[in-house]
């Protein structure tokens, strides 16, 4: 039995400005009809935090970032399949659930992780968000 690889293109995925180029890492890398985002924090389009201490801010501005990503590669919110979500408080689920309710598809349901970690790479952020989208 053989196996045949057909070479997938890795396309980089980018913004302008593209918040985390100074660090070396890919917004997102599209591959075939998918899109993986990295993780996309609170910070504005300079890289500083939004809504230090405003959990719901913060998401809104994770979950903008992430729109924009998607958008970018040609995909969307809508058109997301798996999301990981990185909190600080697991208490913000509620919260969370009610953006996840005003961003993504009602059906079918994201397919999502929740969790709580003890500390995100900067410390005034308190959620990360990262997706994969699909590209019609």
């Amino acid at each position: 039995m053989s196996v045949t690889q057909s070479a997938v293109e890795r396309v980089r995925v980018s913004a302008e400005p593209d918040w985390y180029e100074s660090a070396g890492i890919s917004l997102g890398i599209r591959v075939g009809n998918l899109v993986f985002t990295s993780g996309q924090a609170p910070i504005d389009a300079r890289g500083a935090t939004v809504g230090a201490g405003d959990f719901e801010a913060q998401a809104r501005q994770a979950l903008a970032n992430l729109s924009t990503v998607l958008t970018n590669a040609g995909s969307s919110l809508a058109d997301t399949v798996k999301a990981t979500v990185f909190v600080t408080d697991i208490t913000h689920q509620d919260v969370f659930a009610k953006l996840r309710a005003e961003h993504f598809a009602a059906e079918p349901h994201l397919a999502e992780s929740f969790v709580e970690v003890s500390s995100l790479a900067d410390p005034e952020w308190m959620i990360e968000i990262e997706a994969i989208g699909l590209i019609r």
